[in-house]
């Protein structure tokens, strides 16, 4: 049975930002060292400071990550875990002059954001790839600020390509690059890049415990959403607020001879939801099955304005249709019985579980340095 871990539904629109963005280039030959003198210019190191008012002690985190520069105004691309809440963020540019940035734009799910410095001359920027083409030991090389040695270069292969995290709260939606370049905690939102200088990725996390490990967020993805950071300063994607997984019922109804009915298995719902608004129930018997754990006894979603959810595909592509403000007609069934719900979507906002935490450093590490 293949396994899905949604959170439900948390979509990116696909909006380009045109005209702005510097095209890739043809060259793939040059050697590494010539590769780093046109490459390193565009890459800056980013301290921010972040003061928690909540906190008794230790309530000043300093954090240091690097970026990259894709617009020659001083737009800068970064993660949101390097930045995100900072109260002072500074850059500092490979020629050592150092300026004070602005968030235009968060996005803790994606791990994405984007800010601005204000130059006084042009910046060089670096160029946009295609993450979709790339290929497992296709040669990357990664450019940042490991424990703050900055303009640090280190080089590898593409490990592997549509790597799941599942501890991550996108983990369906968010298939990431898999390098074994060596990246550390300060190489957070540097840039990783092809033989043709073209950026193809975005360091975001490593694999804590293991060796060369590491992980990039696509660059196709960034392109996505780049717009809705700009101009609206976060990504607007629908909220229902349940979590489960799209069950096939003769599967299971073999281990475990009693009656189930295909759909969407509601396992968990998050508090202030839409769904919870509307009454819908989560589980609460955790049974695990090899390595996959299920919470029965909540809803089971059949149906949605009159889509059968027993694909995953036509699920999905049914998921990612939706938006902000949608009204949903919901087949449930809830202890045998049928019965039908309706809600209205509301915009999603940032929740607790979007934010790193020490708890989620046990397996999968954001790229963050500084004190905690």
């Amino acid at each position: 049975m293949r396994k899905w871990l949604i959170l439900f539904p948390c979509i990116t629109f696909m909006i380009l930002l045109k005209g702005q963005l510097a095209t890739g280039r043809t060259d793939c030959s040059i050697p590494v060292p010539e590769l780093f003198q046109q490459i390193s210019p565009s890459v800056v190191y980013i301290t921010a400071v972040t003061i928690d008012p909540f906190a008794l002690i230790s309530r000043v985190r300093i954090s240091i990550g690097s970026g990259f520069i894709i617009h020659k105004d001083g737009l800068i691309l970064t993660n949101s875990h390097v930045v995100f809440r900072g109260q002072a963020i500074m850059v500092t540019l490979e020629n050592d002059m150092v300026y004070e940035a602005r968030i235009l734009g968060a996005d803790p799910i994606l791990d994405l954001a984007v800010i601005r410095i204000s130059a006084p001359k042009e910046l060089p920027v670096l160029h946009l790839g295609n993450s979709d083409t790339l290929q497992v030991g296709e040669e990357v090389i990664a450019i940042g600020n490991p424990a703050g040695l900055e303009q640090t270069l280190t080089r590898g292969v593409i490990s592997g390509i549509n790597r799941i995290l599942p501890t991550s709260p996108m983990s369906l939606t968010l298939p990431l690059i898999q390098t074994d370049a060596a990246i550390n905690p300060g190489n957070s939102g540097g840039p990783l890049v092809n033989r043709c200088g073209d950026v193809i990725g975005i360091m975001t996390s490593i694999l804590v415990e293991t060796e060369n490990i590491g992980f990039a967020i696509p660059i196709n993805i960034t392109r996505d959403v780049l717009s809705q950071l700009i101009n609206h300063g976060r990504v607007i994607r629908p909220w229902l607020g349940i979590h489960g997984k799209l069950i096939e019922s003769k599967k299971l109804r073999t281990i475990f001879n009693f009656p189930l009915v295909d759909g969407f298995l509601v396992e968990t719902v998050e508090p202030g939801s839409p769904a919870e608004n509307a009454g819908i129930q989560a589980g609460g018997l955790s049974v695990a099955i090899g390595t996959i754990e299920f919470l029965f006894g909540g809803d089971i979603i059949t149906a949605i304005n009159g889509k059968q959810l027993n694909d995953p595909d036509s699920f999905m592509d049914f998921i990612q249709s939706l938006k902000v403000g949608d009204n949903l007609n919901m087949k449930i069934n809830r202890s045998g019985k049928s019965r039908e719900l309706e809600l209205k979507l509301l915009e999603r906002p940032i929740l607790p579980g979007d934010l790193p935490s020490p708890c989620d450093e046990r397996m999968i590490s954001p790229l963050i340095w500084g004190f905690r």
